[in-house]
């Protein structure tokens, strides 16, 4: 048996400006989070993408293909609640970041990380303040706490609609060094990908693609390009 969905009972999805930013009406019905909060976002240009996923709905409600949607509702019902504890939670990535965790062997991928990933610990030592300790191997390296400090801060400066998509830049990367670059400019979308991925394009070259592990990348990177796309419409 298929599983329930609510059927579509609106004509028009539309962005309209409500107190504190702009809010989605389907008809002239305000949307809610699952947390009965109203769903209130930043910018104009996010409240046309969460409209457009609504527009979009067939005949029943796919909750699937409404990705905005669900970050949004995140921003307001988990993120904003809990600011301080998940700010600090993604901060805290800084401590054992992708970028500062090098191969010990072959020579080859020793120095395809160093190439990449070296200008990036450079940015991030003297744009932002932070310099980290790199490591061979898997051993916890301690990083020096004014670093850590430094990254934190840059976190918890951000809007709870940000932090949102910032957490997914990180946990699908590894680093909060690459996302902080994607989101200051300092790198292209595709480019901050494939910078996090170069242990695993290192081991398709050797060993061939596994089609179950081609799969789950294909997802997370579609997951990545939407995080964002949100982060860039919160203005």
């Amino acid at each position: 048996m298929s599983e329930w969905a609510p059927r579509r009972f609106w004509t028009t999805a539309s962005a309209v400006p409500a107190e504190g930013g702009f809010a989605v009406h389907l008809d002239t019905r305000p949307l809610r989070t699952p947390r009965k909060a109203l769903l209130v976002l930043p910018t104009t240009a996010l409240a046309e993408a969460v409209a457009a996923e609504w527009q979009a709905q067939g005949d029943r409600v796919d909750p699937a293909s409404m990705p905005f949607t669900r970050m949004a509702n995140s921003a307001i019902d988990t993120v904003a609640p809990e600011f301080d504890v998940i700010a600090r939670m993604v901060g805290d990535y800084g401590g054992s970041d992708l970028l500062c965790y090098r191969a010990e062997g072959p020579e080859a991928l020793v120095r395809r990380q160093a190439e990449a990933w070296d200008p990036l610990l450079d940015w991030c030592a003297s744009t932002l303040g932070a310099p980290l300790r790199t490591t061979a191997g898997v051993v916890h390296v301690a990083q020096p706490e004014t670093s850590l400090a430094a990254l934190r801060d840059l976190v918890g400066g951000m809007t709870a609609f940000r932090l949102a998509a910032f957490h997914d830049l990180v946990a699908l990367s590894g680093s909060l060094v690459l996302a902080l670059a994607l989101t200051r400019g300092r790198l292209g979308v595709d480019e901050a990908w494939r910078l996090s991925r170069i242990d695993e394009d290192w081991q398709v070259s050797q060993w061939g693609q596994d089609e179950e592990a081609a799969d789950v990348a294909r997802r997370k990177h579609s997951a990545f390009l939407l995080a964002d796309r949100f982060y860039g419409l919160c203005g």
